[in-house]
């Protein structure tokens, strides 16, 4: 493959600025910072950005209720997500805000162009509202007793008790989980940007660039469904931007979330002195790339291009999706101690152990992968610290205390160092590719054979007889001329321990173009241990940090349903878009119908008690709101991975909370 130098801009996803970054986040971060680490190895011009996503109602409560402005708030969070990247080698050329000048400037530019380019619908909803609090409130924010058991402090739609379903207007009581006020319905006028107008254009896009084939699959199946308006805007009180010429309407947070990569980058060009334009205006000939997670796949292949192209800014080049991490096989989980904090895992492990691990696992398909404990342990001990650092520490010694620390003018089987070079384009090539696990299995291959030549050779026997120091010298060296050209092909995925490599070797900044020379006849420094073992006590102490311990009085304090959950409760409600993509009758039930459920490239089974409102044939390809993040129950028939929303007194009277127009699988229902 062609090395000429490129320019390319690349992002991750923004985090959002209400709570810790934990290691199912990192899997993003590390897979994008191993590839521009790579870009920047091999000699391209590459620029990695992001942001923390700062706006949106849940950060506006939670800062009320810690009683901090939404500013502080965000600006101790962002404080505490730039150290934990940091301390995770993530380096990122610039790390911004979404509450940010920039950001403020290119989101009302865009929804100008977008504005005067006639796409920009206008359209009255009905919402609930909060008369003390002066706010619409989603379903979640509202409490009351339940019309069919009468339990006490059930949500807005369902009951936990019973497992009634119902529209909030039915609750006895009602009151806002915010003020304690009963809430009233209201009318008001959002704005939505009309997608549909831009499908010939996406479909065009498709067609010109290399999407993964999960991306494919999905935007064909939202184009057969048919493109939905969506609704930009959201009504004051609200943290964001305030829309220009709209008084108390904001742009929801998903609007300027995206747009923050541009206002990232123009903070980095305005530092530097880079030209904005060469990269993002709509003739540039660099290329731009987006690292996701599959969750956010319609915002990314869908709304984010068709904005920028009515904006008149360049289109992504591609957008890279990755799925999710489980641990140990399941999803996180507090009460297992798998729900791992970055700091929490920095406070006991070695962050290029994670990197590795992930490095380790990660292919370019949307797949979900797992961090197996006992595998994650067993593989770093073997592959690092068995393989790659031991080549060093086999060979070092002996190189400085025998001869000062020179190292041999050639190599003594130059056949296995060309080998070893001869790696270096499959290599780049899966690093290019994403495709990090064959890279670190071609890597550990190598680091095999090295391994076999030190053993073959014995330095340790030959250095008992003076007579052979020469010999010596060229094996010792010869196992560090294959060291050096490994730390080389896996600095992108552990650039401190590499780093510790260089000052032992005396080579600052290595990079690919240095495989074509070999220090023979160098120098090296005193070598200083790279890398410790994993200790597994390390590890069950980062799971029982991990867990949650529920204190007693909080305990029967929960018991109590009379009594007010707190806003965080409601706020880790996780209400996801799913398009039902089939129905069945679920023998031996009465009530319930097994639903398979498409969350926008994820696939859940839910069984739901709505077959007496509903048969199969009805209900196969609704959208419908459903709790993603409810735990997955056993059920007699199989197990039920989530809960479907609807509202009704029961029996033939149930209805489906259908998601907002424009929404589409896998949206958050913010």
């Amino acid at each position: 493959m062609s090395n000429s130098q490129r320019r390319i801009l690349v992002t991750s996803a923004l985090p959002y600025a209400n709570g810790p970054i934990h290691i199912g986040h990192l899997v993003e971060y590390i897979q994008t910072d191993v590839w521009v680490r790579f870009q920047k190895l091999r000699g391209h011009e590459c620029h990695y950005v992001c942001a923390d996503d700062a706006h949106g109602t849940p950060i506006m409560l939670r800062a009320e209720q810690e009683g901090l402005t939404p500013e502080q708030l965000v600006e101790r969070i962002g404080a505490e997500h730039r150290r934990d990247f940091a301390d995770f080698a993530i380096a990122f050329d610039n790390y911004h805000s979404t509450h940010s000048p920039e950001n403020r400037a290119i989101a009302e530019f865009i929804y100008r162009r977008l504005r005067d380019g006639g796409y920009i619908a206008r359209r009255t909803i009905s919402q609930a509202f909060d008369p003390v609090k002066q706010m619409f409130l989603p379903d979640r924010f509202i409490r009351g007793t339940c019309p069919r058991c009468k339990a006490a402090d059930q949500y807005g739609d369902s009951c936990e008790v019973c497992g009634a379903t119902y529209v909030p207007t039915d609750l006895i009581d009602a009151v806002s989980a915010l003020s304690g006020a009963p809430p009233e319905l209201r009318e008001s006028e959002h704005l939505f940007f009309t997608l549909g107008r831009f499908e010939g254009l996406l479909r065009e896009w498709l067609e010109q660039h290399a999407l993964q084939q999960g991306i494919v699959n999905k935007l064909n199946e939202w184009f057969e469904a048919g493109l939905q308006d969506w609704d930009i805007s959201r009504d004051a009180p609200y943290f964001g931007f305030e829309i220009p010429d709209e008084p108390g309407k904001y742009f929801y947070v998903w609007l300027d979330a995206p747009i923050g990569y541009l206002a990232s980058f123009r903070h980095l060009c305005d530092r530097t002195g880079l030209d904005f334009d060469a990269f993002c205006a709509a003739d540039s000939q660099a290329e731009m790339y987006h690292f996701i997670g599959k969750d956010i796949m319609y915002f990314h292949t869908l709304f984010w291009p068709a904005m920028l192209a009515g904006a008149g800014f360049r289109l992504p080049s591609n957008v890279f999706v990755h799925g999710f991490l489980t641990v140990d096989g399941h999803k996180m989980s507090k009460s297992r101690g798998t729900f791992i904090t970055a700091r929490t895992y920095l406070d006991h492990l070695n962050p290029e152990y994670l990197r590795y691990y992930f490095a380790a696992k990660l292919g370019a398909a949307i797949e979900d992968i797992d961090l197996n404990l006992e595998d994650f342990e067993l593989r770093v001990n073997a592959d690092l610290v068995g393989k790659f650092v031991n080549i060093a520490s086999r060979c070092a010694g002996f190189i400085t205390k025998r001869f000062d620390g020179r190292l041999a003018d050639a190599a003594e089987e130059p056949a296995l160092l060309d080998a070893f070079l001869a790696a270096a384009e499959s290599i780049a090539a899966h690093y290019e590719a994403r495709e990090y696990s064959r890279a670190m299995r071609e890597a550990m291959l190598l680091a095999d054979r090295a391994n076999q030549y030190i053993d073959r050779r014995s330095p340790w026997v030959i250095a008992k007889d003076e007579g052979r120091a020469a010999e010596l010298q060229q094996v010792c060296s010869m196992g560090l001329f294959l060291f050096r050209v490994l730390a080389i092909y896996l600095k992108p995925v552990l650039p401190t321990t590499v780093a510790r490599a260089e000052a032992f070797l005396g080579e600052p900044g290595l990079d690919w173009a240095a495989l074509t020379r070999t220090p023979f006849g160098g120098t090296i420094n005193k070598f200083e241990p790279l890398m410790q073992r994993v200790d597994k006590e390390r590890i069950a102490k980062m799971i029982e940090a991990s867990k949650d311990t529920p204190q007693p009085a909080a305990a029967d304090a929960a018991k109590q349903q009379d009594d007010f959950i707190s806003i965080d409760d409601f706020a880790r409600i996780d209400l996801r878009v799913a398009r039902i993509e089939d129905a069945r009758d679920v023998e031996g039930a009465d009530k319930l119908v097994q639903l398979t459920l498409d969350l926008g490239g994820e696939k859940r089974q839910v069984f739901a008690g709505i077959k007496q409102a509903y048969t199969p044939a009805e209900l196969v390809g609704r959208h419908v709101v459903m709790v993603a993040n409810l735990a997955p129950r056993k059920m007699r028939f199989g197990v039920s991975e989530g809960m479907v929303l609807g509202a009704g007194p029961g029996g033939q009277e149930i209805f489906l909370i259908a998601p907002d127009t424009g929404a589409t699988p896998g949206m958050r229902v913010k």
